[in-house]
């Protein structure tokens, strides 16, 4: 069986979906997804962006035409509401799937349903948790609306008693931060943390799929859709600076929260 695994979306969706399009493996799997999630695809015998495989053309290059039609089964969040596109591919092998869960069950359960597997599992990546005794803040996310006052992160980190090391994306206005040019080298980065604190954003995500005890601010989005999972994450709902504070150092090991 050959299968192919089509996932575009931002860091967030992709990671809590990697359950469901692990249960999909095949005796050869491909994914194709964005440039950025291409580092979290370790499952995979080969893997491709949507773009460079052609996907997102207006109309499907042959070349592209061909490689689908190599599968024996095509499982794609991409299209599924592109009646054009559909019509396309018609005579492949495609399942679709709608992309975006509905309010009242977790992403990860959600994608987890539509593939047939039972649900509760926690998004993982291959990379062990080292405890390097530093904490590492992302106080951004995809939407200001979600973001903890930056002020509040600042003064959060200087009441830490440990080195703090700030992370951000290219665009994100931080002079201080460390910045990564792959998922995959701020995904190490991350797991020699102590402690992870950030918005509801992908990289928080990441932070819990590495195993780092994480702390995740949520603002305007539903946690019970959107949390990150795992017995290490803690989720705070319009935080105060103080419970911020008790949660992480409960998380350190230095008080109760």
């Amino acid at each position: 069986m050959k299968r192919l695994l089509i996932r575009p979306g931002a860091i967030g969706d992709f990671i809590v979906s990697l359950p469901a399009l692990e249960h999909l493996r095949a005796g050869f799997t491909e994914v194709w997804t964005t440039e950025a999630n291409l580092d979290l695809v370790h499952f995979a015998d080969r893997k491709d962006t949507i773009v460079r495989a052609g996907l997102d053309a207006l109309v499907l290059p042959e070349s592209t035409l061909s490689r689908l039609g190599l599968f024996d089964e095509i499982v794609s969040w991409y299209g599924a509401n592109r009646p054009d596109f559909r019509a396309s591919v018609r005579h492949l092998p495609f399942r679709f799937f709608p992309a975006l869960p509905p309010s009242g069950i977790h992403a990860v359960d959600f994608y987890l349903a539509q593939v047939n597997a039972p649900g509760g599992a926690v998004p993982r990546l291959p990379i062990a948790w080292r405890n390097e005794a530093y904490a590492v803040v992302h106080p951004f996310s995809g939407s200001p609306r979600k973001n903890w006052p930056i002020e509040r992160f600042r003064a959060l980190a200087s009441e830490l008693g440990m080195p703090v090391r700030w992370v951000a994306g290219p665009e994100e206005p931080l002079p201080e931060a460390e910045r990564f040019d792959s998922l995959w080298d701020l995904a190490h980065f991350l797991a020699g943390a102590s402690l992870y604190i950030g918005n509801d954003s992908g990289i928080t995500h990441l932070a819990a799929a590495c195993g780092v005890p994480t702390i995740a601010i949520f603002l305007t989005s539903d946690p019970a859709v959107w949390a990150p999972r795992g017995a290490h994450v803690a989720i705070l709902r319009q935080p105060a600076l103080d419970t911020v504070l008790k949660r992480c150092r409960t998380a350190l090991g230095g008080g109760p929260g």
